[in-house]
């Protein structure tokens, strides 16, 4: 099972993925982003180190930002 957030604004449910990116330079990133359905690829059972899981006060959607 996907990590998941409840929304206290919209009142929604979003699970967090993740997918990989490669770049000009030839390395690859990893994406995080989260989504209102929960998709068979790309999903995170576990928050990422270092990370902690924000609400956007305007929208209710989550974000993760780095630990300061």
């Amino acid at each position: 099972m996907a990590f998941s957030v409840f929304s206290k604004k919209s009142g929604k449910t979003y699970y967090l993925h993740s997918s990989e990116q490669s770049r000009k330079d030839g390395a690859t990133t990893v994406l995080y982003y989260f989504a209102g359905d929960l998709r068979e690829e790309g999903g995170v059972e576990v928050l990422p180190a270092d990370y902690i899981v924000v609400e956007n006060q305007r929208t209710g959607q989550p974000y993760l930002k780095k630990r300061s």
